[in-house]
């Protein structure tokens, strides 16, 4: 079987391909350039991020890489398209007063999309798509799924809930049965990178406001009750749940609790008026289960550091509703409810509303 396999220079890209070849595959390593509209940032000083301004260095270190394992390397540029569907929308979102998650989106339309579409466009022959998330992939009543990893410290499944079918079934995710003691191992053994190596970050290792552009825009920040208690210089600056930074004194620690960007508002409240039980979603996309019947008993995850929380969900047109068990804290709209059925994704969608 011929597979292409996302590399980023990374342990785990690097040990995915390994895998493969040894596996008897031939394997062609390939590569995205997406940061080229936006050179005039600074690289920050030990930058592993995937979006970077200049990752040039990166790209000739992935290829040694590639040499030692012994396969082909190819790189496509995909910063238009990137700078189009993942950056505008970061932008839009955070503008808006909401938090998004610029990896499910990318994840969806550019590594599992574009970049796959464009490299069989660019005469790369291939049966399967591999990367190194740590992810497995499930098969129930005839759907596919994405299902949590073996090593619950390094699941990603969260990341890769917007994957659709078709996606689903061209995807290999070979280090899902793997810990990440194990793929540090085989890559020390292979000596594809320093026993050191430091772990890759999400997105933007920077100050994410300099992906905004716009100038800061100064504000009211004030309670439930609409008193002013301070301000600020511009919402984006601000997340749902965010204690630190806020430059208020007061009796008890606060909160952002909401981001209204109608009134260039941020608002604050004590821990108590931060707890939620019911999560909206919209923008669904169905893995596991074509839509809901009725009431389901779910586990749902709501950003991507939370615990699985017990939740009852519904349907509603075109929106799932988590109902949740117990109080839970620190959902935003913009990020994403993902709902889960054992291991295995039910489906997941954007956070609309969070009360």
């Amino acid at each position: 079987m011929k597979i292409l396999v996302g590399m980023s220079g990374g342990i785990d890209s690097s040990v995915a391909a390994a895998l493969l070849k040894e596996q008897g595959h031939e394997v062609v390593g390939i590569t995205m350039t997406i940061w080229n509209h936006r050179s005039h940032l600074e690289r920050p000083v030990g930058s592993t991020s995937c979006f970077a301004p200049d990752k040039s260095e990166d790209i000739a270190h992935i290829k040694e890489i590639c040499a030692k394992i012994g396969i082909e390397h190819r790189v496509l540029e995909l910063s238009d398209r990137f700078e189009e569907v993942v950056l505008e929308n970061f932008k839009s979102e955070y503008l808006d007063g909401r938090t998004p998650n610029p990896c499910v989106w990318c994840n969806q339309l550019i590594k599992f999309g574009a970049m796959v579409d464009y490299a069989s466009e660019s005469g790369i022959a291939f049966d399967k798509f591999a990367t190194g998330h740590y992810a497995r992939i499930g098969e129930h009543n005839g759907r596919l799924s994405v299902m949590r990893a073996v090593d619950r410290r390094k699941d990603q499944s969260y990341f890769l809930y917007r994957l659709s079918q078709e996606q689903l079934a061209r995807t290999l995710f070979p280090l899902g049965s793997l810990t990440k003691e194990e793929v540090r191992a085989i890559d020390v053994d292979l000596g594809l990178h320093r026993a050191e190596q430091s772990e890759s970050q999400d997105f933007y290792d920077g100050d994410y406001t300099d992906l905004l552009e716009v100038e800061d825009r100064v504000g009211n920040i004030v309670n439930l009750e609409g008193e002013v208690l301070g301000t600020h210089n511009g919402i984006f600056h601000y997340t749902i749940g965010q204690r630190r930074g806020l430059g208020i004194a007061s009796a008890r620690p606060l909160y952002v609790i909401a981001l209204r960007a109608e009134t260039n508002e941020v608002v604050v409240g004590v821990q108590e008026e931060t707890l939620q039980t019911t999560i909206s979603a919209a923008e669904v996309v169905w893995q596991a289960l074509p839509c809901l019947e009725g009431e389901t008993e779910v586990q749902a995850k709501f950003r991507s550091m939370s615990q699985l929380h017990d939740a009852v969900a519904v349907q509603e047109g075109g929106q799932i509703i988590a109902r949740f068990s117990s109080m839970v804290h620190g959902a935003a709209p913009g990020q994403s409810l993902v709902l889960y059925d054992g291991d295995r994704i039910v489906c997941g969608g954007i956070i609309e509303t969070a009360s």
